[in-house]
This record gives C-alpha cells, structure tokens and sequence, in this order.
C-alpha cells in the first residue's frame, strides 16, 4: 500500500476490487430463489400425488373389507347361501323378495351400507354356473365391489374395468 502526504494508508486498486466481491448480487439471489420454488412446487406435487394413492389404497381397503364382510356372513348362514338369498343384482334393494325376511336380508343391509361408503359404491352377488366369468359350479358365489376410484362420475359395469367410464372393482369368489 502507498502512503499520502500526512502518512496514511490509501487503498490501492486491488483492494478494492477484492472489497467488491464481497456478498451476493441481487441476480444470484434471484436464482436462488427460482431453484427453492422450483423445489418447492415439486415437493408439492409429491406430496399431492401421495395424498391421492393413499385415498386410492384407502378405497380398495374398504372394498375388499366390504367383500370378506359379506363371505364370512354367509359362512355363518349355510342355509340361506344354499337357498340363494344371498344373490343379489346390482340394482336391487336388500328387500328383495328373493331375499325375504331374516339373517341374509340383515346381512345385505349392513353391506351395501358399508359398500355406499365408497364413493359412487355399488355391489352385487351372483351365483356361477358354467357361463360365469371365472366359470365354477352352482354352489359357488361371485361378490363384487364397485367404486368410482376417480370420481368422475363413472357408471360402466365391466370388471375388471377396460374403459375410463367403467367402475373399480374388487372381486370375490366364495365356495361353499
């Protein structure tokens, strides 16, 4: 460093550059800030894509507990499984005639109770015979779930489901 007249320090070029390089500019802070939000927002969609399998998970819970709920209802009900009271179409009430007055209809009732929890829920139990989808013999039921995993409103009815219109489903054989 060189010295002025009345013999004090005098800051040469140098240092002062060195002294302009001292903390951020107003640029790298803006970048910076960009890099957070980008992270920020992809943080968020994780966190949302979460949410939304673990309601997806939550509803295939529900329906394959609605499923065994119903099975082991009817293991307890042999005789009205053998009369065919626990079948039941998609669209009918629990109060079928076919289902008349007793432990199946109470049965049924709490069921698609449980089954209208899901949303867009619906269920049936039908009894196989050779021109059933998995094909089995008449003492054998197929229980099925629905549900509209989506909600977007579908109302399509094949299960498995092969278009976006049709429901999710759970589906269940039980065997005498």
């Amino acid at each position: 460093m060189q010295l002025n007249r009345d013999m004090t320090t005098m800051p040469d070029e140098y240092s002062i550059q060195e002294k302009r390089q001292f903390g951020f500019t107003l640029l790298e802070v803006l970048i910076a800030l960009l890099i957070l939000s980008i992270g920020l927002l992809g943080l968020a969609a994780l966190q949302t894509t979460g949410l939304r399998s673990n309601q997806m998970a939550s509803m295939r819970t529900l329906a394959t507990e609605a499923a065994y709920n119903i099975t082991d209802s009817m293991r307890s009900n042999p005789t009205e499984v053998t009369s065919g009271k626990y079948v039941i179409a998609r669209t009918d009430a629990p109060a079928s005639a076919k289902n008349g007055s007793g432990t199946a209809l109470a049965d049924l009732t709490s069921w698609r109770d449980l089954v209208h929890r899901l949303p867009g829920g619906a269920s049936e139990i039908t009894q196989c015979d050779e021109t059933s989808i998995p094909a089995c013999d008449g003492l054998t039921h197929i229980i099925t779930v629905y549900w509209d995993e989506n909600r977007t409103g579908a109302n399509g009815t094949n299960c498995p489901p092969k278009t976006d219109a049709d429901l999710r489903c759970f589906r269940l054989i039980y065997s005498e």
